[in-house]
């Protein structure tokens, strides 16, 4: 079973929308803090209503793999984050880039609970994830040249 059908499965299980706006906000109660000095203005999720930070970075033990940290103000969306550093950390930029996100929100009916201004931000946080994951990757190839 992939991560994603790991995720449908669980939204499935718990039912309504309050359980599962319930789960997010313990998702992102339990993501290791973001260290202070990773949230610069070049992290933040600028299209977001709520303050979002999202930072990718090579794995040290993991040769081409990337690395997540995030943050955000607001605990649904802090447990939405806290959803995406978990299914996108310990990927390559190619298999983050070829990741259906967006099919997955829909899947969810993620996208039918939450006002247009936060839909919109939920996809800037996944394509700043997906950008800064590419960004990392060709920085580890240029430190190894």
């Amino acid at each position: 079973m992939s991560d994603i059908e790991e995720i449908e499965e669980t939204f499935d299980l718990l039912g309504d929308w309050e359980q599962r706006f319930q789960y997010l906000i313990e998702l992102g109660e339990r993501m290791a803090p973001m260290p202070a000095a990773e949230k610069t203005d070049e992290s933040r999720v600028k299209p977001c209503m709520s303050t979002v930070h999202v930072l990718a970075f090579p794995d040290p033990g993991e040769g081409n793999r990337i690395v997540f940290h995030g943050d955000c103000d607001t605990a649904v969306i802090k447990g939405v984050v806290a959803l995406l550093v978990d299914l996108l950390s310990g990927r390559t930029a190619r298999e983050i880039r070829e990741m259906d996100v967006d099919g997955l929100f829909k899947r969810l009916g993620l996208a039918d609970e939450l006002s247009p201004n936060r839909h919109v931000g939920i996809y800037a946080i996944v394509d700043k994830m997906k950008a800064q994951a590419e960004a990392a990757a060709r920085s580890r190839v240029a430190d190894t040249a």
